[in-house]
């Protein structure tokens, strides 16, 4: 999903995410998602805000600033409002931290290194319910890239 530079609102991302899940699965079948990075604050914005959790079974959480990250600090909302929702206490953070009932059904867990410059702190990189690893990677980009970080990924997306 491209996320133009973080312009848009996560919420508005999440609209469009939804709109892509019900393109690609129907209004019902039962999904797995990951989000990377800004798309695992999407994917649970639209699993929170927007209905997501009735069908979502797996949530796996990679990299994503799901409690801030500094590196957002210094943008402005406009014309960045998605990177600024990233900020430390953002309204959206504070919003999905004040009830996570919609994630309590679902099998949740994040990933993320403790050397990632884009989510920092790493350890902010999790969300706030579910199990948390963290991989033996040196940056946000190995995450997606690393034996390291894609192997114990590819088995909790693979486990039934």
């Amino acid at each position: 999903m491209p996320l133009r530079f973080g312009i848009a609102p996560i919420q508005t991302s999440a609209q469009r995410l939804a709109g892509h899940i019900e393109a690609a699965f129907g209004a019902r079948e039962p999904i797995d998602i990951l989000g990377f990075s800004m798309g695992g604050v999407i994917a649970r914005t639209w699993i929170q805000q927007m209905g997501g959790h009735a069908r979502t079974r797996r949530f796996l959480s990679l990299g994503s600033p799901q409690q801030g990250t500094l590196t957002a600090q210094p943008w402005p909302r406009w014309p960045l409002a998605g990177i600024a929702d990233l900020k430390l206490g953002s309204a959206l953070l504070r919003q999905l931290n004040a009830d996570l009932s919609p994630l309590r059904d679902i099998d949740c867990c994040s990933y993320g290194t403790a050397c990632d410059l884009m989510v920092l702190p790493g350890w902010h990189g999790v969300l706030p319910i579910g199990p948390r690893r963290m991989l033996p990677v040196w940056s946000h980009q190995q995450l997606l890239r690393h034996p390291a970080a894609l192997d114990p990924l590819v088995e909790d997306l693979l486990r039934p």
